[in-house]
């Protein structure tokens, strides 16, 4: 679909002034592979991570205190780069519905969309409802993927990975609840132990199995102590198993993706995505 929308701006030179002007904004916006592209997108990402530090920053009360003025601002610059970019899309796409109902979409309104709205809700009742809607303005994050290629190469890894992963949390799931039913076997009616019910062991059984190890149940028994020592050294192996299947599928991934590589005839860089229309390096136009 992308590809799609930039050859239609490219394949005509003779557009009238605004379809030009539309075409460069669209190969600023999509064309991550040329230097203007790969400029906006180090901005956003730059005015992501600022205005993600800003929210942490702000949850911490002596800095707000000292800094709330600076930090208004702050976010009233990144949420207005944010609203351009956002209708910028919107503008350029080929047909705006595909981006606007699209997940990247959705994050891109909905993080943008609390500064608005804390506005028109005033009143002291309100001020907790106003500060969950600035905690919201996190999930900006999640808007970086928008921006990363890297992210498309690690997605479609674990996509590959997911029905693999799926099997092993569900045979995870099944072997904790049976460790947990027999520590609760073993220790369910020693006396003063922690182990008071089968959810309660085998929320024991978790913590021991992924050596996360809180301390707040310990067994009291040889047999107890036993169960749990085979838990954790099983936990160690089975840590590495996912793991292991999404490096499996990284270097499948890897592997596609270079055996559908190009090289620019210009200065010779090496284009991993097909679909690329410019060079990274240089910015000529490659062509198919």
């Amino acid at each position: 679909m992308l590809r799609n929308n930039e050859d239609k701006l490219l394949e005509d030179e003779d557009n009238p002034d605004p379809i030009k002007w539309r075409r460069r904004l669209r190969i600023i916006v999509f064309g991550t592979d040329t230097p203007a592209g790969k400029w906006f997108d180090v901005i956003l990402v730059i005015a992501i991570i600022l205005s993600v530090t800003v929210v942490m920053l702000a949850s911490v009360p002596s800095i707000e205190l000292k800094y709330h003025t600076q930090f208004v601002y702050i976010e009233w610059f990144v949420t207005i780069l944010f609203t351009g970019e956002y209708i910028a899309r919107i503008i350029v796409t080929h047909k705006s519905s595909n981006y606007i109902f699209s997940f990247y979409g959705l994050i891109d309104l909905f993080s943008t969309l609390p500064t608005y709205l804390s506005l028109f809700i005033p009143g002291s009742q309100s001020l907790l409802v106003i500060r969950l809607l600035r905690v919201l303005r996190i999930f900006r994050i999640l808007k970086m993927g928008h921006y990363l290629r890297e992210a498309k190469f690690i997605t479609n890894a674990l996509r590959a990975s997911g029905y693999k992963i799926s099997v092993f949390i569900f045979s995870v799931v099944i072997l904790v609840t049976i460790l947990g039913t027999l520590m609760y076997l073993i220790e369910g009616n020693v006396e003063g132990s922690l182990f008071t019910s089968i959810p309660t062991s085998i929320y024991w059984s978790i913590v021991t199995l992924t050596t996360v190890g809180f301390g707040d149940i310990t067994p009291q028994t040889v047999a107890g102590q036993l169960l749990a020592s085979i838990i954790m050294l099983v936990g160690y192996a089975i840590i590495a198993v996912p793991t292991g299947l999404v490096t499996a599928e990284m270097i499948k991934e890897d592997r596609k993706v270079r055996s559908v590589s190009k090289r620019c005839i210009e200065c010779d860089a090496e284009i991993l995505d097909s679909k690329s229309i410019f060079c990274s390096r240089c910015g000529i136009e490659l062509k198919s």
